[in-house]
């Protein structure tokens, strides 16, 4: 899996000016995250950019009525991720700061995650980067290369339900949670697979 990507990355760097968009998409607990350190390992100059630091703050979705579908498209701040990828592509002469998501807090954290100037290489992965709905479709053409990840469903869910009472919540709470938000979340990512450039399955 990491070698086919890898060749795709090194084809497509051969001989191109400025920075290589690879953004890293699947359903929750397919693996993005895991996929995305590891391909920034094997390169050289590499800086991961995860979508979820556009998590919308736990009080701004209570005040919205959003809380219990954390997680879901609107509860992010899309047009924000897009307007970084965008400073990203336009910006190589200075660091640029972006933000991530802190799963212990469980809160997204401004500042977090250093692009400098020599990273010619910039991954981002998460849920929705091929989503063809306001504001998410303004990041498909940020990509240059976008990488629809796979998992067998019930790693994927195991996987899930153990981040969730890693968090504290017990049994029940977990098991609603990942069946009632995170697999609606899946099944609406599974709508834009066709819209990657690269299918990969995580074996």
């Amino acid at each position: 899996m990491l070698t086919k990507l890898l060749e795709q990355v090194h084809r497509l760097r051969e001989g191109r000016p400025g920075r290589l968009f690879v953004g890293i998409t699947g359903a929750p607990g397919a693996g993005k995250s895991t996929l995305a350190q590891l391909l920034a390992q094997r390169l050289d100059r590499a800086a991961v950019v995860p979508m979820d630091g556009f998590h919308l703050a736990n009080a701004e979705l209570r005040r919205l009525g959003r809380a219990d579908r954390k997680g879901a498209p609107d509860t992010f701040d899309a047009a924000g991720y897009a307007a970084l990828l965008r400073r990203l592509r336009d910006t190589t002469d200075e660091t640029v700061w972006a933000p991530t998501f802190d799963h212990v807090l469980n809160e997204p954290v401004a500042g977090a995650v250093p692009v400098p100037p020599e990273a010619d290489v910039v991954i981002t992965e998460g849920n929705y980067l091929l989503l063809d709905v306001a504001p998410w479709d303004r990041v498909r053409g940020l990509l240059d290369l976008a990488v629809y990840l796979s998992a067998d469903d019930a790693e994927r869910v195991d996987g899930l339900l153990a981040r969730q009472l890693a968090k504290g919540l017990d049994e029940a709470a977990a098991r609603d949670w990942v069946l009632r938000s995170d697999e609606a979340n899946a099944r609406l990512v599974a709508t834009t697979a066709a819209r990657a450039d690269l299918r990969l399955h995580r074996a």
